[in-house]
């Protein structure tokens, strides 16, 4: 191995000599390791190009976990906003180097509900997993690894090619598809007040900054060159291509700066406009990345991947038939820039519309430059407005001529915004008030909130017969305020597929879209849809059933009403939640109550509130299982001691357990005192009491209808060994030095309370929970979050083993969870 046994800066020094000799490595950026960029005897350029971002490693690595770190490093310190990002991130250790194109993930930069809090080196977490689910996509198709030794040309060729080797004492910089968004943030800050507009009345007219933006960076001299753009630059002002009344313009047709274009000449002569030409179709295209969120989630302008609209249309012929496009019209009424029609081929047969004349002009923009569209079936139509007769006269007669009509595909992928939330509204202008959802409100109930729906409605219900093929949320099936709906959208179902969400651009949430192809004409109550599944990177991943659970019993929320009981004293609070996976990680117990979807447990009813958490938490929470829902179960599990005991044993050590005996009195600890080596008194036994049946329940019976015994629990062998690893794990604990004993807890509870130390600081809790144990041990960083591990080896190997153990019987209980009606498969 050419830089084995080497320290990480000696390896990164070698690495800098040995493969970018010929550029200039000295740079140091946030967090970011090794930085590359071109030599220059300017001193004081405007901006430093570099040309690769890289994370380093002094051991052997696995470079999309490295690289994947990396991406959250930038994007947590927001180093792409700082300064102009390289063509390409990469990571290196002592025996190969890796390299990913920037553009390729500049996206996930710009997600809205992604948490850039999190630690970029935690492996664990569900934004490492995201992105490292892209990052490994896009080195499993492209030869971006490179050996320093077996590889030594191809990676010196590779430098030459892509890094500009030689070229010293640039003046300008270039703006390319990986900076043009970063360049845009910067224009935002320093050019954008300087335009004699008023932005906010602008942006109620549809016009945004982007357009503004978009004039100028596709400008030579300051001419815009590019025509069919909603803005044009000339020379010392902005001309329109339409009249906009109140738009916060000083005139009409043209806009001009209230510097005399001072800032706006000083920020473009950083930049060389325009870029090469190969790069303007993609930036025009990439617009919807300027619109600002709330507007783009009401025109529902996301951009489908060409993955899925490739596959999309191969299960239109599966449907259709292989002539489909010859013998069937296409309409996409939500067709934003129109990205979902690339790949049909009957130019005459498809018609596009779309909220906003922009996008318009987008499509026929592209249309010039070889898009395989007709320019007279492209035009502006509100489709949740607007009434048919506004539509062209072709699509006219399409959807006028019943049998006609049946040869129509409406194909669409609509916005995904909901107006109502918990009955606030959640988004201004989104669903409210379109005619649409005054139309069909009282029809569909709390449905019309959602814009989908909407589109669905007007579709079913107006244009009968057609073809339905659709990308959106599957929660229409699944959801329990869609019932109204289901009950009006009877249609054939064809044949589908579900894909991870977040492989659309600001899709928020894990959860699927589905692909689903419905057949208007017939009407089919549909219980039940089969649908296939594909994951991030189009592999298949086997079938999946979503149901609507309309003849149900009900959910599990339902039955566990069953078991409310606040006349008897309490041991903890359940934290139950709605009745899907999406809320799974929200169920837990703890000792103080929030009074947010509670319920107090009890000596009778804490088998049930056992199992109810535990079945909630022993099936991973996945972006396929996102919306299936908990149910009502069958009588069965009354007769299953076993399993109820189980259920106990998987509660008192899952690591969704939020009890802390800081907040109150801890009656969940399942040993006794001799067991574990307490140095005191626990504050309660109630726990191994009520294991070894020292607890009587008799009167159960009366209260709840389920009689249990008042007899020592007997646990399956599964159980039993969570059982061993946890007392394993209090022992280690209770073994340890402390800097404060439990004689003082009282003025520790008072120091805790006033926030002048942690429960981690070094205090003994003879009542200490799982939950204060792991705490003690793992500490918190400064954000107060609990860290993700220890520095204690120890008490890592014990709580890894309790994992296990735990993951075992979850296994176990996992087949009953079916079996008894808690789910459906």
């Amino acid at each position: 191995m050419k830089y084995n046994n080497i320290r990480e800066e000696e390896l990164k020094n070698r690495v800098a000599n040995d493969v970018f000799w010929n550029f200039d490595c000295s740079s140091i950026i946030g967090y970011v390791d090794f930085c590359v960029k071109l030599k220059s005897e300017n001193d004081s350029l405007y901006e430093e190009q570099f040309l690769l971002w890289a994370e380093a490693k002094k051991n052997i690595a696995d470079m999309n976990n490295s690289i994947s770190q990396l991406v959250l490093t930038i994007g947590k310190a927001r180093t792409f906003d700082k300064y102009l990002p390289p063509p390409f991130l990469g990571a290196f250790d002592y025996e190969k180097i890796s390299f990913v194109p920037y553009n390729e993930v500049a996206d996930i930069f710009y997600l809205n509900d992604f948490n850039w809090n999190v630690a970029p080196s935690d492996y664990s977490t569900k934004e490492f997993k995201l992105v490292h689910d892209k990052v490994s996509l896009i080195l499993e198709g492209n030869s971006y690894t490179f050996d320093y030794e077996n590889d030594e040309k191809q990676l010196q060729k590779f430098i030459r090619l892509n890094f500009l080797e030689g070229k010293f004492g640039v003046s300008k910089i270039k703006i390319d598809k990986n900076n043009f968004m970063v360049i845009y943030n910067k224009w935002v800050n320093e050019v954008k007040d300087s335009i004699l507009v008023n932005w906010d009345k602008a942006k109620t007219n549809g016009i945004i900054d982007g357009d503004f933006y978009l004039a100028d960076i596709l400008s030579e001299n300051n001419k815009t060159i590019k025509d069919k753009l909603y803005v044009i630059l000339n020379i010392n002002k902005y001309e329109l291509d339409r009249k906009i009344d109140e738009s916060g313009f000083d005139s009409i047709k043209s806009v001009g700066f209230r510097d005399g274009q001072k800032a706006h000449t000083q920020f473009w002569n950083k930049y060389q406009r325009p870029p090469i030409k190969e790069y303007w179709e993609y930036i025009v295209s990439r617009r919807d990345l300027l619109v600002p969120q709330d507007i783009r989630e009401r025109k529902g302008s996301f951009y489908t991947p060409q993955i899925w609209v490739e596959l999309s249309q191969k299960y239109i012929t599966d449907v259709l038939g292989e002539d489909w496009q010859d013998e069937y019209y296409v309409w996409d009424c939500a067709a934003g820039t129109g990205n979902l029609l690339a790949g049909l081929t009957n130019k005459y047969n498809i018609w596009a519309s779309t909220l906003d004349k922009q996008d318009v002009d987008v499509m026929h923009d592209r249309i010039d430059n070889g898009a395989n569209l007709l320019k007279s079936h492209v035009f502006q139509f509100d489709f949740l407005n607007d009434d048919f007769t506004e539509l062209p006269e072709g699509l006219q007669e399409i959807i006028n001529d019943p049998e006609k009509r049946k040869k129509l595909v409406v194909y669409i992928n609509p916005p995904y915004a909901e107006a109502g939330s918990y009955g606030h509204e959640s988004k201004v202008g989104v669903s409210k008030d379109t005619k649409i959802n005054k139309k069909y409100s009282n029809l569909i109930g709390q449905a019309i909130n959602e814009l989908f729906i909407q589109f669905f409605i007007r579709i079913y219900s107006e244009l009968k017969g057609v073809y339905l093929c659709e990308f959106s949320k599957t929660k229409f099936i699944q959801g329990g305020n869609f019932y109204k709906f289901r009950e009006i959208f009877k249609t054939d179902f064809k044949k589908g597929f579900i894909v991870p969400a977040k492989t659309f651009d600001n899709v928020k949430g894990i959860f699927p879209i589905g692909f689903l192809i419905f057949d208007t004409s017939t009407e089919k109550r549909i219980d039940e849809y089969e649908v296939e599944i594909f994951e991030s990177n189009s592999e298949f991943k086997g079938m999946k059933r979503l149901y609507t659970y309309d003849n149900e019993k009900g959910k599990i929320n339902d039955w566990l009403k069953k078991y409310y009981d606040k006349s008897n004293e309490k041991i903890g609070i359940l934290h139950n939640n709605k009745n899907d996976f999406q809320t799974s990680s929200q169920v837990r117990i703890t000792i103080e109550d929030n009074k947010d979807h509670t319920t107090p447990i009890t000596v009778f009813n804490l088998v049930q509130m056992c199992m109810y958490l535990t079945l909630r938490h022993i099936i991973e929470a996945t972006w396929i299982n996102d919306r299936d829902q908990f149910l009502y179960p069958n009588d069965k599990w009354e007769k299953d001691i076993e399993f109820q005991n189980d259920c106990l044993a998987f509660t008192l050590f899952d690591s969704q357990n939020r009890i802390t005996s800081w907040e109150g009195t801890n009656h969940w600890i399942p040993f006794s005192e001799e067991e574990v080596g307490a140095k005191d008194k626990f504050e309660s036994s109630f726990m191994s009491d009520f294991i070894r049946g020292r607890i009587k329940v008799d009167d159960s019976e009366e209260i709840f209808g389920v009689k249990r015994e008042a007899k020592e629990l007997e646990f399956s062998e599964e159980a039993r060994n969570v059982f061993d690893a946890g007392r394993e794990l209090w022992r280690y604990y209770h073994s340890r030095e402390f800097d404060v004993l439990f004689g003082g807890k009282e003025e520790v509870e008072k120091g805790v309370k006033k926030g002048e130390m942690k429960p981690c600081d070094g205090v003994y809790n003879v009542n200490a929970s799982l939950y204060d144990i792991r705490e003690y041990f793992q500490g918190r960083s400064a954000s107060g979050r609990m860290k993700s591990s220890s520095e204690d080896k120890e008490y890592m190997r014990l709580i890894k083993e309790l994992r296990e153990r735990l993951k075992d019987l979850g296994r176990k209980l996992e087949p009953k969870v079916y079996e008894y009606g808690f789910l459906r498969k």
